[in-house]
């Protein structure tokens, strides 16, 4: 098995656990069941997967989905070369031979019948027939599937089949408590407490407003580069406004709103 460093970052990646979400995990490594991360942007999702690989010690492959992808982005393709035609692996089958987690990130993004392919690797089955090779690839032991996506994006266009749905056990995730979405900036950042209460006061005044002409509230990560910018020199209006307003809405009141908040907070 090649050494953890090789596939993940070299030191452990921070993360804050809000409940048994860990323990539930291994659980479910332990008995290679495929997983499910629901969740809004920006609130952990990702950083989960990465720490349970780091944790568990194994290689970590992910994809970032998107409309354009295909069933062979993720399988393998034959590509030209001077010498004729070779195959390339894609990362869902490199991750099947290797035994690696393989993560599919916002797989709603991607075309219903791009993720029909993962089906047999999701049941008892667990193998990847490969129809333009002509191969039927047996998952590693140590092969696990986790996807990923945002509920509050999605429409009756744009979701998951319930086939595909009911091939996972899943976790669902939130933006933490007041208290420890403070405790993660100070950790993520170095910056003050004081400081990182007041950044999480602004986004809970932002997320209030979901529905109410956002539609979607300041998340984890935004809040993280708020703290990073203010623990630069920034001054820490601008830097609200920069990291926290500016890149979730363009309408106009909706933004005075958040201004007022920032200068309250930062009076």
């Amino acid at each position: 098995m090649t050494n953890k460093n090789q596939y993940t970052v070299g030191k452990e990646p921070f993360y804050q656990a809000q409940g048994d979400e860990v323990k539930l995990y291994e659980a479910a490594y332990a008995a290679r069941l495929p997983v499910m991360v629901k969740g809004p942007t920006g609130c952990g999702k990702s950083r989960f997967i990465e720490y349970m690989a780091w944790k568990l010690n194994k290689p970590l492959i992910t994809v970032a989905c998107n409309e354009d992808m295909t069933a062979s982005d993720l399988v393998g393709r034959y590509l030209l070369d001077a010498n004729g035609t070779r195959w390339l692996d894609g990362p869902l089958t490199t991750a099947a031979r290797i035994g690696a987690i393989c993560y599919l990130d916002e797989v709603v993004e991607a075309r219903q019948d791009t993720t029909v392919v993962i089906h047999p690797l999701t049941d008892h089955r667990r193998t990847l027939p490969l129809d333009k090779k002509g191969e039927l690839i047996e998952a590693h032991p140590d092969f696990q599937l986790v996807i990923s996506y945002n509920p509050g994006y999605q429409n009756l266009m744009k979701d998951l089949k319930q086939s595909t749905k009911q091939r996972f056990t899943a976790f669902e995730f939130d933006y933490p408590d007041a208290a420890l979405e403070s405790a993660i900036l100070a950790k993520e950042t170095g910056l003050d407490a004081a400081v990182c209460d007041k950044l999480v006061q602004i986004g809970q005044a932002a997320r209030n407003l979901k529905g109410h002409g956002l539609d979607e509230g300041i998340s984890t990560r935004l809040l993280v580069y708020a703290a990073t910018l203010i623990r630069n020199g920034v001054d820490a209006k601008a830097a609200c406004r920069m990291a926290l307003v500016r890149p979730i809405t363009d309408d106009a009141d909706i933004r005075d709103t958040l201004d007022h908040a920032i200068d309250a907070s930062f009076a």
